[in-house]
């Protein structure tokens, strides 16, 4: 163990950390949007939008991310259709394929959760509102959607620290995330153990304090469930 070596690259590895967080924050947010209109194409009517939304979870959740992230990045430049494209300015960018490529898995995953929670709503309560005249649009605000979240928290969080530790997938797009300034570092030292040892530590801080806010976040969200003072 060369102690220095890890003192050394205790602050190189945390210049990764604002481009981790960049991947992660922006393919959550763009994938939970993405992953409640799955959700709602699987619960309509529509047995093409349901079809389709089913497919799309089946590919994704079936097949390596890691594949996923090859396919867009090195894959579709191959297409001469698509580097004429307007969205060739994004496809060109490893940052940006890196997001799309974990947009897309994660959308599959967090769809199936936000559709287990509003199956999860008792018809009874859905009826009540109904009868006391709301709309279809005010019970799904107040009635659905927080017991859907309350439902489906725990398992999206577990999703979010899912997401972190993917993201050093990125580094096979040379993107310098943590994995990646990591794999730059031990080109230079060949100390494979104690550079990774740095970065898996600095992912452990990351996804303890996600698992403190989901926490906090089920404590605010569950006040029937806390002992009485």
């Amino acid at each position: 163990m060369n102690l220095s070596i890890m003192w050394d690259a205790v602050p190189k590895l945390l210049a990764g950390v604002p481009v981790t967080l960049q991947l992660v924050s922006l393919a959550l947010l763009f994938g939970f949007v993405l992953a409640a209109v799955i959700a709602l194409m699987r619960l309509s009517g529509s047995r093409i939008a349901s079809s389709f939304a089913a497919n799309y979870v089946f590919v994704f959740r079936g097949t390596p991310l890691l594949v996923q992230i090859f396919l867009i990045y090195y894959g579709l430049g191959q297409f001469p259709e698509v580097r004429s494209s307007i969205f060739w300015v994004i496809l060109r960018e490893p940052y940006w394929c890196g997001i799309l490529a974990l947009t897309l898995n994660t959308a599959a995953y967090s769809s199936e959760m936000i559709r287990g929670g509003i199956q999860s709503v008792p018809p009874g309560q859905i009826e009540a509102a109904r009868a006391c005249g709301y709309s279809r649009f005010l019970v799904f605000r107040r009635i659905v959607a927080p017991i859907a979240m309350r439902q489906a928290l725990p398992a999206y969080g577990n999703e979010v620290i899912l997401m972190v530790k993917a993201s050093s997938l990125a580094s096979t797009i040379t993107l310098l995330e943590i994995t990646g300034i990591a794999r730059r570092i031990i080109s230079q030292t060949f100390a494979v153990f104690e550079v990774f040892i740095v970065a898996g530590a600095i992912y452990l801080v990351i996804n303890f304090l996600i698992t403190r806010l989901i926490r906090y976040a089920e404590w605010r969200l569950t006040p029937y469930l806390r002992r009485p003072a």
